[in-house]
């Protein structure tokens, strides 16, 4: 079927599978690195007890049919190999049917890992990638050219992704409808990047302009990936450069490089890479990417639904296999921007005159002194948490404690995701407190007098002072 191919987006595939490779490598060591703190056997919220009520109908993942933490982190480091493999090329030195193989190990395993990863794997990119992921699996190697029913399941997946936070911007926030939001998003966001004060200090004229091409980019220009070349080339290339400012100014884990990813198959690098004389494509592939797109496209009715929705909801997946998902992010913006400090004492009885000794997060703002460092695309899970827990206490309330427990037990996986811990992990803490800061960017003419770049003024106590009464 002369229809079925595309060869102009042979470069294009190209750069897509490599980097989403790199997405994947960067999402697979996060997981290796972080789990055991997190849902590892001894973690804040274990597998185990979550596969015991969790079927797996509901939530399809191979740790249903065996979990330790050495099987998590052979799947962890296996995902890793496999982005490895993918990313050098592995995928062209194989027949099509050992690519399409090839790129199914990665999305199975992470399948797995986000489907068990409770809170921790919340967040809209986990699905994005998942989604991404799969349409990967069908995109081909060198010996077919790209097939266009898949390069337009990818033009669906990155309109979704814009056009939904697009939406529920407008429904959301009325300061998005004001164009204010940005008084206010790179003070607030979750995880400020070294680049964020600078934006926040930017005239308010130029914030309100940010605003206003963020809505072109995410109401006006979805809609042109549909259209023919160049429109859809230029569409794409200006998403690609609103997603780049948005690197610059903050730490959104993977989810600006994964739009990226997505709009390069979008554009037309003409006969650039392409095979002189194109391969003829297997006639089992046509069925199978047809019969994939009948089933996606299938899947896709609640999601186009819920786009046009009044009640749109954001970052949600319609079936357990994260196959076809709803996308959007800060559809409200919060003012004020407030941090969970948490400290703890080696005095026996807490007294007025204790020495409380603070610890510090990596990626979260904590000591005023300390520069936001930049982390993304690496995800620091615990510490994006820690800013939802400061929104409101419900959204720590299963972890929270866990969390208190283990530094009072100087737990060693749960230090390690800690940039400083002020206890020897053989002496720690007698007791462990929380208090809530409101944080704000200083000025310049503060940063060059006191060299802090954060002030910060006492709210209440988050958590009073507890303890163990012994270890478990």
């Amino acid at each position: 079927m002369e229809w079925f191919s595309a060869d102009q987006y042979w470069l294009g595939r190209l750069v897509f599978q490599r980097a989403l490779a790199a997405v994947y490598l960067v999402a697979f060591l996060g997981a290796a690195l972080q789990f055991r703190a997190l849902i590892g056997e001894r973690g804040m919220l274990p597998v185990p007890r979550f596969v015991e009520r969790v079927p797996f109908r509901k939530a399809p993942s191979l740790f249903h049919l065996h979990y330790s933490d050495r099987f998590f982190a052979l799947v962890a480091w296996t995902g890793c190999a496999c982005a490895l493999a993918l990313l050098a090329g592995a995928d062209s030195l194989l027949p099509l049917w050992g690519a399409m193989l090839l790129w199914l190990v990665p999305w199975v395993l992470y399948l797995s890992i986000v489907n068990v990863g409770q809170t921790w794997y919340g967040f809209g990119w986990e699905s994005l990638l998942l989604e991404a992921g799969f349409l990967a699996v069908f995109l081909g190697n060198d010996e077919t050219a790209p097939p266009v029913l898949v390069l337009f399941l990818l033009r669906w997946l990155l309109f979704r992704v814009e056009f939904g936070a697009g939406l529920i911007k407008m429904r959301g926030d009325e300061c998005w409808r004001r164009l204010t939001c940005l008084y206010f998003h790179h003070e607030t966001q979750p995880m400020p990047g070294p680049l964020s004060r600078y934006f926040h200090h930017l005239p308010k004229p130029v914030h309100r302009m940010e605003v206003a091409a963020n809505h072109f980019t995410q109401l006006v220009v979805p809609p042109l990936l549909f259209t023919p070349q160049p429109i859809a080339t230029a569409a794409a290339c200006l998403m690609i450069v609103t997603q780049l400012w948005l690197v610059l100014s903050g730490n959104f884990s993977w989810l600006n490089w994964m739009t990226i990813v997505l709009a390069v198959p979008v554009v037309d690098f003409g006969s650039t890479a392409a095979p002189a004389h194109s391969p003829a494509t297997p006639l089992w592939y046509e069925v199978v990417v047809i019969a994939v797109t009948v089933l996606l496209l299938g899947l896709s009715y609640r999601p186009a639904r819920n786009l046009f929705s009044r009640r749109q909801v954001m970052n949600s997946s319609f079936d357990p296999l994260h196959l076809v998902n709803t996308y959007g992010a800060f559809g409200s913006v919060s003012r004020v921007r407030q941090e969970v400090v948490i400290e703890g004492t080696a005095d026996a009885k807490p007294r007025q005159d204790s020495q409380w000794l603070e610890y510090e997060f990596k990626g979260k703002p904590g000591d005023v002194r300390r520069r936001p460092r930049q982390f993304a695309p690496y995800h620091l899970r615990l510490d994006w948490m820690m800013w939802f827990a400061a929104l409101s206490p419900a959204y720590a309330r299963s972890w929270f404690g866990p969390l208190v427990e283990r530094l009072l037990e100087g737990d060693r996986d749960t230090l390690r995701l800690l940039r400083h811990v002020p206890f020897p992990q053989d002496a720690p803490p007698v007791y462990i407190r929380a208090r809530l800061y409101r944080y704000g960017y200083t000025s310049r003419r503060e940063l060059r007098e006191t060299g802090a770049c954060w002030e910060r003024t006492y709210v209440r106590e988050f958590l009073p002072p507890t303890r163990i009464s012994s270890p478990r």
